[in-house]
C-alpha cells in the first residue's frame, strides 16, 4: 500500500507543477511574431564611432551615407594596430531582409584581412561594378564578400547577405577622413 502511495502522490505532483507551468506561460507576456525577431537585435546609434575613426585612422574610413532605414547598424567600432600606425574599421548591418552585411576596412596586409575577414572564403570568377570601381567578389561556406584594394587601405563588403544588396552598401560608401 505504501508504494500505491509514493506514485499517486508523484503523479499529482507533477499535476501541480504542470498547472503552475501553464499559468505561468500564460500570464507571462511573449512575443512569437515576425517583429520579435526583427527586433531582437539593437541597432546601435553609429555618428560619433564613425567621427571617432575617421580622425585616428591613417586612411580615409568608409561609411554608408543616404541608405533608407530599413538598413540597421547593430555594431560598430574601430580598433588601432599595436604599433598604433593603422588600425581596422568595422561596421556591421542588418539589410531589408534581415539578412547580415558589414564594412571592414583595414591597412592591414591585404591578404591576410581578406582571409581574416571573409572566413577563409575563396576569390571567385567576375567582378562587381559598384560605380566606377570594380570589386573582387569572394565566396566562402558562410560569407560572400565584395572586396575593392587601394594603396595604404583595403575595404571589403562582407555578409550573407547576397552580391546585389552588398553592392548596394558598396556603393553608399562615402570615404572621409578627419
Amino acid at each position: 500500500m505504501r508504494g500505491r502511495q509514493r506514485v499517486a502522490d508523484m503523479v499529482l505532483s507533477l499535476a501541480v507543477i504542470g498547472v503552475l507551468v501553464g499559468a505561468i506561460y500564460y500570464f507571462i507576456p511573449h512575443d512569437d511574431s515576425a517583429n520579435a525577431e526583427k527586433s531582437a537585435v539593437q541597432t546601435v546609434d553609429t555618428r560619433v564611432e564613425i567621427i571617432t575613426a575617421r580622425r585616428a585612422a591613417p586612411y580615409p574610413v568608409a561609411a554608408p551615407e543616404g541608405l533608407p532605414k530599413t538598413w540597421r547598424p547593430t555594431s560598430v567600432s574601430y580598433k588601432a594596430s599595436d604599433d598604433g600606425k593603422g588600425g581596422a574599421w568595422h561596421l556591421g548591418m542588418l539589410d531589408p531582409e534581415q539578412e547580415y552585411a558589414a564594412i571592414e576596412q583595414s591597412d592591414a596586409p591585404a591578404k591576410q584581412f581578406i582571409q581574416d575577414v571573409t572566413l577563409g572564403a575563396d576569390k571567385v570568377a567576375g567582378q562587381q561594378a559598384v560605380g566606377s570601381k570594380k570589386w573582387d567578389r569572394y565566396q566562402g561556406s558562410t560569407y560572400r564578400a565584395l572586396v575593392h584594394e587601394e594603396p595604404g587601405v583595403t575595404t571589403i563588403v562582407t555578409g550573407t547577405a547576397p552580391y546585389g544588396r552588398l553592392a548596394d552598401l558598396a556603393a553608399a560608401l562615402v570615404t572621409k577622413k578627419g
